[in-house]
């Protein structure tokens, strides 16, 4: 089961006396915070389901209120434990043109001619977009931003990924 379970939050610590959780998270999930239904805790290495009830955001936090906790100690429990859903609820809430990173790591990258450049090896960002990192037939990584006018297709069941090879992208 663990590999279809996708952490999008982290439990920091309770908020007021209800059994709220405060929950940090990753800048641009705030969607998929906001459409929690139930998730699961993973405490030492043990997942448990839970129902949410309610998500709300104060400053750059989730305010979670769960069905199963009722009090500070219910929350205390659970202090520094990560949050997930299912792979399936993540893939509902992207819109076109967005991936999970899982997904696009593996996939053999080729040139718009159909040459075999190399396998994407990772995902970062930087400040203007995300990067791919590809590695090639000799071990050496290229990095491509991630945006359309360089990568036009994304075609994740045939696990492909297509780069415009402008001059001096892939050396």
């Amino acid at each position: 089961m663990n590999d279809d379970l996708i952490s999008v939050a982290k439990i920091l610590n309770f908020h007021g006396i209800k059994g709220e959780i405060k929950a940090g998270f990753s800048k641009g999930r705030e969607k998929q915070i906001e459409a929690l239904k139930k998730v699961y805790i993973k405490k030492n290495n043990d997942y448990t389901e839970m129902n949410v009830t309610s998500v709300r955001f104060h400053k750059h936090f989730a305010i979670i209120k769960l069905k199963e906790m009722q009090t500070v100690n219910d929350v205390e429990e659970y202090k520094g434990c990560d949050i997930y859903i299912t792979k399936s609820e993540v893939e509902n809430t992207l819109e076109n043109n967005e991936y999970l990173i899982s997904d696009l790591i593996g996939m053999d990258v080729y040139d718009e001619d159909g040459g075999n450049i190399g396998t994407v090896s990772a995902v970062g960002e930087n400040l203007a977009s995300d990067l791919l990192s590809i590695k090639d037939g000799n071990g050496k990584e290229h990095l491509v931003p991630f945006v359309k006018a360089l990568v036009p297709v994304v075609d994740l069941k045939g696990r492909k990924i297509v780069v415009n090879n402008i001059e001096g992208l892939i050396n």
